[in-house]
């Protein structure tokens, strides 16, 4: 009778701890596809908010340096008030902004709800999930389900842009985001699930060192994003940025000497390996960053694809990665991961460089078919082995600080690699119009000098059709020849943008070589 007990209670835990496994991989799923869903439906977001191209990207960046700004805070954060409630808080802070886009009438709404309040709450979630699954779970179930989070962030991925492209063209952009708070809904239903991860080490805070990682990278960012709009004290934020990160490595040295708490330990960096680590893991971010800003604009603002067609054809570039990820997980064996790293950013490299020539010449989507399958293989081949790569050297007792720093890194690439690939862009369809424009026989000069001060303040990538409507009321010729303009500028500005993914799959290439110097560290659990 006891032992049928005994099962009884073993099978109900065992069960408990399965649904448990679920609902934390839903949350990463949802963490994961929001981007994506951002991505595909830039031209629907853009004409329902009445807003440009440049305002939708600069809040996507907005977002994900939020979420790099604030992760190593987030994390103390979990430590001082529980894993379990910034959990909760990092899940609300989502469903907020997931709502708020739902209902969202003016770009106001989605900088403030869905990339402020949203990614401080990527910043709470990301930390004390990773804690969660380590205290609630042990030995081969600790493994598994770190492998389903790990593989729900791959599938969210690699279906994001297809699920957010067919909700977007056949139902609407807000559905995707109805859907996810849904999502939240049922992930924090379950919440009782959920044992608290107590946290043992020192609770002092670093406040200055908190304060110094946000204006650093936060400068950086927000001077990238000042400039893509046309704003003014670019140089300032960026010296600021600059400074802060700076002051922030000294600053950390002199805490680590007195004894004192430190927002990070520097003592992690004495780790060749994990600087290196860090650093390409940053350089794939802002691969991904600038190939996920340039290319969604380019499929719908020039070849005028609606979200579906969008979402098809950036599929070969994450199924690639999802399916390479998952097989060279399997396969790696003894391979060396600086090799297999090295080639992830080769093929990143050929990729991005193949495209270029393609983007002026492209008429379909499916035309980026085989340089995206190439580009979407090295970054499976990087996601399979950087994170392992860098965290293999590190203590059990520091690893979840190191992830953390990781993570940031990763954060803070992407967060740059989309600001910046906007603003080059940006800068370059200003540039390029206004040099077509002035060399033009058929647009008088006060025309040529209307174009450029508008271009000054207001430079946007414009489909033919919506710059077809503003031209109403003007002569059929100059409306024929700036949209012509229009036709010639918008590829070579996505090239330029394309650059810099390019330059960061250069880095990480040559990255590599100093990587080779070093001995391999064993593989991280």
């Amino acid at each position: 009778m006891s032992e049928s007990v005994i099962s009884d209670g073993s099978d109900r835990m065992s069960r408990r701890r399965n649904l448990l496994a679920l609902l934390l991989a839903m949350a990463m799923f949802v963490l994961v596809v929001d981007t994506s869903l951002m991505n595909v439906s830039i031209s629907a977001v853009v004409r329902d908010l009445d807003t440009t191209v440049s305002g939708v990207q600069s809040a996507i960046a907005l977002e994900a340096l939020v979420s790099a700004a604030f992760i190593l805070i987030g994390s103390k954060v979990g430590d001082l008030v529980g894993r379990k409630r910034a959990y909760v808080l990092g899940l609300l802070g989502y469903a907020i902004g997931a709502v708020a886009m739902a209902v969202a009438q003016n770009l106001t709404a989605v900088i403030f709800f869905w990339a402020v309040v949203g990614g401080i709450g990527a910043s709470l979630l990301l930390p004390a999930m990773q804690s969660l699954i380590h205290g609630n779970f042990e030995g081969d179930a600790q493994k598994k389900v770190y492998a389903l989070v790990g593989a729900a962030a791959a599938i969210a991925a690699a279906v994001g842009p297809l699920l957010g492209g067919f909700i977007t063209t056949y139902l609407s952009w807000r559905v995707a985001f109805v859907l996810e708070a849904a999502i939240i809904a049922v992930v924090l239903s379950g919440i009782g699930l959920v044992r608290d991860v107590p946290y043992t080490g020192s609770r002092g805070v670093d406040v200055f060192g908190a304060v110094l990682s946000v204006v650093g990278m936060g400068g950086i960012v927000l001077g990238i994003l000042v400039w893509q709009e046309g704003g003014e004290a670019v140089a300032a934020l960026l010296v600021a940025g600059a400074a802060a990160l700076t002051g922030l490595a000294f600053w950390l040295l002199r805490r680590k000497r007195r004894g004192d708490a430190t927002l990070l330990d520097p003592d992690l960096f004495r780790s060749k390996v994990f600087r290196l680590g860090v650093s390409q893991q940053m350089l794939q971010q802002i691969a991904l960053g600038g190939t996920m800003i340039a290319l969604p604009i380019y499929l719908q603002m020039v070849l005028e694809y609606n979200a579906m067609q969008a979402g098809l054809s950036l599929a070969p570039l994450s199924l690639s990665m999802f399916a390479v990820a998952l097989l060279a997980g399997k396969k790696a064996g003894n391979r060396r991961p600086t090799v297999m790293i090295r080639w992830g950013f080769v093929l990143v490299t050929v990729g991005i460089a193949v495209l270029l020539p393609i983007v002026p010449r492209a008429d379909f989507g499916w035309a980026l078919l085989a340089p995206l399958v190439v580009a979407g293989a090295g970054l499976g081949l990087l996601v399979s082995q950087l994170n392992n790569y860098t965290l293999a050297p590190i203590s059990e007792e520091r690893v979840s600080e190191a992830a953390g720093t990781n993570s940031a890194a990763g954060s803070f690439g992407l967060s740059f690699g989309l600001a910046f690939a906007g603003a080059v862009m940006l800068a370059m369809l200003s540039t390029t119009f206004t040099t077509m424009s002035e060399s033009s026989s058929v647009l008088p000069a006060a025309e040529q000098q209307r174009v450029a001060e508008v271009l000054e303040h207001d430079a946007e990538v414009m489909s033919n059709a919506e710059l077809e409507l503003l031209l109403q009321g003007q002569a059929p010729a100059i409306q024929d020849e700036i949209v012509r303009i229009n036709t010639d500028a918008r590829p070579l500005a996505l090239q330029a943008a394309l650059l810099v993914p390019l330059l960061a799959g250069v880095l990480g290439v040559l990255n590599t070589l100093r990587m080779a110097r070093e001995p391999d560290p064993p593989a991280s659990a």
